[in-house]
């Protein structure tokens, strides 16, 4: 997200009768809430309290993996496209959190241009987070699982 979409909506509170918005683009999510008096008194042009999950890079903010242990791997989305957990709605999910994987088993798909990718993994070990929720767009290189390697 750019820093002056941000400076917009912090605006757009602050001249507002809106106590909070919430805005996620991609994997980004960006919270902003006015502080409100402990007193029980309307406070006009109160300060607004803004949290963005992410970092600043040249004026455009940019999001980081969650905190990862030096000894768990990454299996790393191949392509932009959305990400699913299963084949269809309905079934069960490829890997589950716990889950033994071995190199090359499907651990999900992402849809690209109508076109459905198996992803495989490509290290052999125990799923110890999925990072991405069902259905959510993936970008390159995005770290989609944590593994910790056996």
């Amino acid at each position: 997200m750019k820093i002056s979409f941000l400076k917009k909506l912090i605006q757009i509170v602050e001249s507002s009768e809106i106590e909070e918005l919430e805005v996620r683009r991609w994997w980004t999510k960006v919270r902003i809430t006015k502080s409100r008096p402990r007193n029980g008194t309307t406070n006009t042009g109160s300060p607004v309290e803004t949290r963005v999950d992410g970092k600043l890079v040249d004026g455009e903010l940019q999001t980081e993996p969650a905190a990862t242990d030096d000894n768990l791997a990454e299996i790393k989305s191949p392509m932009v496209g959305t990400f699913y957990r299963s084949a269809s709605p309905g079934a069960e999910p490829y890997v589950e959190v716990g889950q033994q994987v071995q190199t090359g088993q499907v651990v999900c798909i992402i849809e690209a241009m109508k076109l459905m990718n198996e992803i495989e993994s490509d290290i052999s070990g125990n799923i110890a987070k999925i990072l991405v929720e069902n259905g959510q767009p993936v970008e390159f290189g995005q770290t989609l699982f944590l593994v910790s390697p056996s």
